[in-house]
C-alpha cells in the first residue's frame, strides 16, 4: 500500500518542484488545497517562500488552517515544513506581527549584518546534526543544502533544534518536535542530498 503525500497549496511556495522531487523518489505525491484530501493523506509537506505575515494570511484565509492543526496536533501524522513553511511552524517572526502555527516553541529573528557575509543568506551550506532525526539518519559527510533566507529559526528548547548551520551566527537549520519537522533550506533545490531527504521522509514510519 503506497504512502500518500500532499504538498499543501495555500497560494505560495515552490509547489511543482517539491512534487517533482517527491515523484523522482517514487512517492505518491500530489498538490492540493482540499481539506478532505489533506486529512486523508499519510504525510504532508508545507512549503513556502516570501514574507511571514503574507504566508500566515494566505494560510488563515484558506480552508486549510483547521485541518492542518488537526493533522499535526490531533492525528499526529508526519509534517515537513520547508523554508517559510518551516518558520511558520513556530510562534512568531520579527518579519511580521501575526502569530505562527505555534507547533514548535520558537521564534524567527533577522540574521545580523556581517562585514564579510551577505544577508540574505543565499547559496550552499552545510548542516551540523545535533540530535537524531529519522530523515537525516544517513546524511553524507559532504552533504550541502541550498539556502535562501534573511530570518532564522531560534528554538526556546534545545531539543527542538535538530541541526545547526553557520552564517555569521549558528542558527537552527532543522527543527523537530514529535511528528513535525522543518528545514530552513530548500531540499527541492538541493540535488542529490535533497532527494535523499525526501526519500527518507517518504519511507518514514
Amino acid at each position: 500500500m503506497s504512502c500518500k503525500i500532499i504538498v499543501v497549496n495555500y497560494g505560495i511556495g515552490n509547489l511543482a518542484s517539491v512534487k517533482n522531487m517527491l515523484n523522482k523518489v517514487g512517492a505518491d505525491a500530489s498538490i492540493s488545497s482540499c481539506p478532505r484530501e489533506l486529512l486523508a493523506a499519510d504525510k504532508i509537506i508545507l512549503p513556502g517562500v516570501g514574507h511571514f505575515d503574507h504566508g500566515m494570511k494566505m494560510l488563515k484565509n484558506s480552508d486549510l488552517f483547521s485541518p492542518l492543526n488537526s493533522f499535526a496536533l490531533e492525528m499526529k501524522k508526519p509534517v515537513l515544513g520547508i523554508c517559510l513553511g518551516a518558520q511558520m511552524l513556530g510562534r512568531s517572526s520579527e518579519e511580521g506581527v501575526l502569530p505562527g502555527l505555534g507547533w514548535i516553541d520558537m521564534e524567527c529573528k533577522k540574521l545580523p549584518s556581517h562585514p564579510t557575509l551577505r544577508v540574505p543568506h543565499m547559496g550552499w551550506n552545510e548542516i551540523k546534526i545535533q540530535k537524531g532525526t529519522p530523515i537525516f539518519s544517513e546524511i553524507a559527510k559532504d552533504a550541502r543544502y541550498y539556502f535562501v533566507h534573511s530570518y532564522y529559526m531560534k528554538c526556546k528548547n534545545a531539543e527542538n533544534s535538530a541541526a545547526l548551520t553557520s552564517h555569521g551566527i549558528d542558527f537552527s537549520s532543522v527543527v523537530v518536535k514529535e511528528n513535525v519537522c522543518g528545514t530552513q533550506f530548500h531540499p527541492e533545490k538541493s540535488l542529490k542530498h535533497g532527494m535523499k531527504l525526501f526519500d527518507s521522509f517518504v519511507n518514514l514510519c
